[in-house]
């Protein structure tokens, strides 16, 4: 069965596994997935601790406010790409910016720039992802 939630049902999710953490409460893998993002983002600790700011709260980009639900979803998506080699090729070149990069924090973040961009243009032309091109990108930040 396919897990289709909508936007606050996801939110809750990430209030709920952020929650269960802080708690010391056994998590399940996806819940300790998501704690882990959490917990590199104390930026997003207010919105999560405030169900009524995370559940009603719209960030939309043209007034220079970044969705943390997104920000911590792409991190989630850059980690299960890196873990899976999908797109293929995608884990080395991770491990190369992993190296070089300050932390992995940092590196997911060069690579959560080429899948937003890539996310866009599809949303944009009403088409799939394109792995090439998102791969191409990743490589043009190899060091």
């Amino acid at each position: 069965m396919l897990f289709d939630p909508d936007r606050n049902q996801l939110r809750q999710m990430y209030m709920d596994a952020w929650n269960r953490f802080r708690q010391g409460q056994p998590l399940e893998p996806l819940q300790a997935q998501i704690a882990a993002v959490v917990q590199a983002h104390p930026e997003y600790h207010v919105i999560l601790d405030n169900p009524d700011v995370a559940l009603t709260q719209d960030f939309p980009p043209e007034l220079g406010q970044s969705n943390p639900f997104l920000h911590m979803g792409l991190h989630l998506a850059i980690r299960d790409q890196v873990s899976t080699d999908r797109p293929m090729g995608i884990k080395a070149a991770y491990a190369r910016i992993a190296a070089a990069a300050d932390s992995e924090h940092d590196a997911e973040h060069s690579l959560l720039e080429c899948l937003a961009e890539s996310l866009w243009k599809a949303h944009r032309n009403g088409t799939q992802t394109d792995e090439q091109e998102y791969l191409l990108s990743i490589q043009r930040k190899l060091p």
